[in-house]
């Protein structure tokens, strides 16, 4: 959740992109069709890459382009402006576009359980999220890292208040691993997998454990305008990608080399790591409607939210 926020600035990534949907194409040939991703490729997305790789895009009538976010990139307005057809969006970022009046729509989770996490060096002295208190947890300075630490201290018996907290802003890894802060917040399958990666002893406390509902972490969302001027779009788009999840699930191996050979710059042993990690989260399901209405309420509590969200609205529940 923490990178998605951060990147929600002015739109100017696709400014010079060819338009969407793919205007004058001849008739017959696959739909122009642009997907933004809500951070950097990685094994979260291999479902995606997967799907354009075995040509299930394709099969169901998308040429699809996938762009990358970058300082600049604002997914919402560019979804509400038509700049893109989909996009990946944390689930908190989608709730406060919505609350920002931006009618984007979810339309399948793509991870069906919370990233979010409190990572603690494994030979430090806190073995369990109350014993936070009286220790310094580093934390990016954005407000869903907050809501995390007090979901944990909290529903582990413990005084949020307590917790003395310092910002580190993207530097979990260095500064768990320096010794720098005795926790930090971080998603186990990125900074969890890292640290292990690089040797450093750690326990990860998922937020989902301790006070959060396990909501589906990122979502694939649309335009409302997408929605209802092209359901059958959607519907493709939800049905190809679902097939995607499904190989790389069914075929872990083969989705990486697939993920791998559309973005070749990632390194194999974080990608295999991350994967591994990440396996028993990424089988497609339909959303779970009260685990969204736990979900809403949860960031309402912690201050995400200004006003309840009307869930209906703000997802496809009918899948």
């Amino acid at each position: 959740m923490r990178r998605a926020v951060a990147l929600l600035a002015a739109v100017l990534l696709l400014a010079g992109a060819a338009g969407c949907g793919g205007d004058g194409a001849e008739p017959g040939a696959p739909k122009g069709v642009t997907l933004v991703l809500d951070f950097v490729p990685n094994a979260v997305h291999s479902g995606i890459y997967a799907a354009r790789r075995q040509g299930y895009y394709r099969d169901h009538g998308i040429d699809l382009t996938i762009r990358q976010p970058g300082e600049s990139t604002d997914a919402p307005k560019l979804l509400e402006a038509g700049r893109a057809d989909f996009a990946i969006l944390d689930i908190h970022d989608l709730g406060i576009a919505r609350e920002r009046g931006l009618d984007v729509v979810g339309t399948m989770p793509i991870v069906q359980r919370p990233l979010a996490a409190v990572i603690a060096r494994g030979n430090g002295p806190v073995r369990r999220p109350r014993e936070l208190e009286g220790h310094t947890v580093g934390v990016t300075g954005l407000p869903s890292d907050e809501a995390v630490v007090d979901s944990e201290v909290s529903a582990d018996g413990g005084d949020p208040a307590r917790v003395h907290r310092v910002t580190i802003g993207f530097n979990a890894v260095a500064s768990l691993a320096a010794g720098k802060v005795d926790a930090a917040t971080g998603f186990w399958n990125a900074e969890g997998v890292a640290l292990r990666r690089q040797g450093v002893p750690v326990r990860i406390f998922k937020v989902n454990r301790y006070g959060a509902p396990p909501y589906p972490e990122l979502i694939l969302t649309a335009s409302r305008h997408t929605i209802d001027s092209d359901p059958e779009l959607v519907d493709s788009m939800v049905a190809a990608t679902t097939q995607g999840y499904e190989f790389v699930s069914d075929q872990p191996a083969k989705g990486l080399d697939d993920l791998l050979a559309e973005v070749p710059s990632l390194d194999r042993g974080d990608q295999a790591a991350q994967l591994q990690a990440l396996l028993p989260d990424l089988s497609p399901a339909p959303f779970d409607p009260g685990v969204l209405h736990e979900w809403a309420a949860w960031d309402l509590e912690h201050g995400l939210l200004e006003k309840p969200l009307d869930v209906k609205s703000a997802f496809q529940l009918n899948r």
